[in-house]
């Protein structure tokens, strides 16, 4: 479906540590769309690779939807995708910032604003991370789906 709107997307992901790189890059032919990510899982990537403002570390942390929506702009942006997916969250097994595991936030950046999906998953730290993935995928095909069609459920076809 990107590749049909000349599209491409980016990923900067946290709790995910490249889960959502590798689903979107098992579909073949994805080098067309999928142009990179980075994997910032400490929070020193996330303000001096992605720009993540350190405000936004220290006023809301980053497990926010104020990081995620950063993460996602600072990979569209570094990326030069049409889209950027961002995944931040508290995947366990113990909370993180005073936030219960199964706290997360998906980002979507495109040319149309960014959006921020909030989550609250159960499961164990795979499950979680694999549900995050999935929604990624599911905010990113909303996001290319002519209006009124169903999203294929490839991810980057």
């Amino acid at each position: 479906m990107l590749r049909a709107a000349s599209a491409s997307v980016a990923t900067a992901e946290s709790l995910t540590g490249g889960l959502l790189a590798a689903r979107l890059t098992a579909v073949p032919g994805s080098s067309v769309v999928y142009a990179g990510g980075v994997v910032s899982y400490q929070t020193h990537i996330k303000v001096e690779v992605l720009g993540v403002p350190q405000d936004v570390v220290d006023t809301y942390g980053v497990v926010s939807a104020e990081c995620a929506r950063a993460m996602a702009d600072g990979a569209r942006r570094l990326l030069g995708t049409a889209y950027a997916l961002s995944t931040t969250g508290v995947a366990g097994p113990d909370r993180q910032e005073d936030k219960p595991v199964g706290t997360v936030y998906v980002g979507l950046a495109g040319p149309g604003g960014t959006r921020v999906v909030a989550l609250d998953l159960a499961g164990d730290r795979l499950q979680i991370q694999v549900a995050t993935v999935d929604a990624a995928v599911a905010a990113l095909l909303d996001a290319v789906s002519p209006a009124g069609q169903p999203a294929e459920d490839s991810g980057l076809g």
